[in-house]
């Protein structure tokens, strides 16, 4: 808390500027796919700001390029499924190349609104056909149900019914003493990539733990730890989600930010986990070590990423 007032108490500083170019690459991008065209953005945005307009009108103007798109990824899933019935590789991998894109594409969709939104508060972009993109992806992308097959848990209809808080006691809070985080600027939008579920194997996970903490452990003890404890309390950290987000897994390597949470993760889940966390919290390496192996081998990043919507 004392770090994000820190930031803005006296004078934001930004590491570099944002560049205002972005929208007009990512809508470069977006374009250049073939996917919708100006006739289609047009009939939306009027649709859009027509004054009677009903939702079943901007939907109708919708329509053409919904149906298009979830056909186009409907007919490679089920080219893709038959391919790998037939063991065809080639024809597998070339429709599920598709489904990536359409997905990537949604992704993208996104990126453009938040990127225009924030940036034309600071920009005078003056080219209608920016903000025109910006409503027509902002329409669009809420329609576009694809995707929805990848393996996991539905958790949008979960209610929180109760939490529990906890006092750690009061602390002295001074604005006035140290020195104040830069500001990230947003880096390129719309260069992602859709990741590949679990590119870490465990035993590879198990290998590297193994060599951090010594004792009467078991791989299992190492792994709950390291995947799902420590791993679990840094994805629920927005500060990492946005700089995920924005941010390469080298810049997001080197944030303060990670190492504080990572600090807050180790004694969060000291009660449960004694043994490990005091070996962690004693060594410098061992948290280094772990940091390592949350980024490059646990999918920290791609995590923080994925709950970003990024």
């Amino acid at each position: 808390m004392l770090t994000a007032f820190k930031t803005y108490y006296e004078t934001a500083t930004l590491e570099t500027t944002t560049d205002p170019n972005l929208v007009f690459n990512l809508r470069a991008k977006l374009d250049s796919l073939g996917y919708y065209d100006d006739l289609e953005v047009n009939r939306v945005v009027a649709a859009h700001f027509d004054p009677e307009q009903k939702q079943s009108t901007l939907y109708g103007a919708l329509a053409p390029v919904v149906d298009r798109l979830t056909k186009r990824f409907s007919a490679a899933k089920v080219m893709w499924r038959d391919a790998a019935d037939r063991g065809d590789d080639a024809a597998a991998d070339t429709a599920k190349q598709t489904m990536d894109a359409l997905i990537l594409f949604k992704g993208d969709l996104g990126a453009y609104v938040r990127l225009y939104t924030f940036l034309s508060q600071i920009f005078d972009y003056g080219n209608t056909a920016i903000e025109k993109r910006a409503i027509f992806f902002k329409r669009l992308m809420p329609l576009l149900d694809f995707g929805r097959e990848r393996e996991g848990i539905d958790l949008s209809k979960i209610v929180l019914t109760h939490h529990t808080l906890r006092n750690r006691g009061a602390a002295k809070l001074s604005l006035g003493s140290g020195t104040a985080e830069t500001l990230y600027p947003i880096a390129e939008a719309g260069a992602g990539s859709v990741q590949v579920r679990e590119k870490a194997l465990l035993a590879e996970i198990i290998e590297r733990v193994n060599d951090l903490f010594t004792g009467e452990l078991s791989d299992q003890d190492k792994l709950v730890y390291v995947k799902d404890v420590i791993r679990g309390k840094l994805l629920e950290s927005t500060t990492l989600q946005q700089q995920a987000a924005n941010n390469t897994k080298e810049q997001l390597s080197i944030s303060p930010d990670l190492d504080k949470a990572l600090d807050d993760a180790i004694i969060g889940a000291y009660d449960a986990h004694a043994a490990m966390s005091t070996q962690a919290l004693n060594s410098p390496a061992v948290r280094q070590a772990l940091k390592d192996i949350l980024l490059n081998h646990a999918g920290l990043y791609e995590g923080l990423r994925s709950i970003a919507g990024a």
